[in-house]
């Protein structure tokens, strides 16, 4: 396997448990938010853990805007010229100069 492979693998983990603790927290949240409308009284108890549920969905999407920069970086650094993209380019220039 190649490391393009393992990097392609390991993102495709990356983004599965992403996606994994986004869900999770989402549900927690939820619950939380629903315990504080039943009873206004548990908002100082559970406004901290509602909190760092938030900041974990946070931490999510900050891992994926770097997971998208990572793959953003990989595609362009293999970035190459055809043939036929180069008899274009070397057309173009020999027309430019004509």
């Amino acid at each position: 396997m190649t490391s393009k492979d393992d990097l392609d693998l390991l993102i495709g983990e990356a983004l599965e448990n992403i996606r994994n603790d986004r869900k999770i927290a989402n549900e927690f949240l939820n619950e939380i938010a629903n315990q504080i409308a039943a009873d206004a009284e548990n908002n100082r108890s559970l406004s901290p853990v509602a909190a760092k549920h938030i900041e974990t969905m946070q931490r999510s999407n900050e891992q994926l805007v770097k997971l998208i920069g990572l793959k953003h970086k990989n595609k362009t650094d293999n970035f190459e010229l055809t043939e036929m993209d180069k008899s274009n380019i070397y057309d173009m220039i020999q027309n430019k100069e004509s």
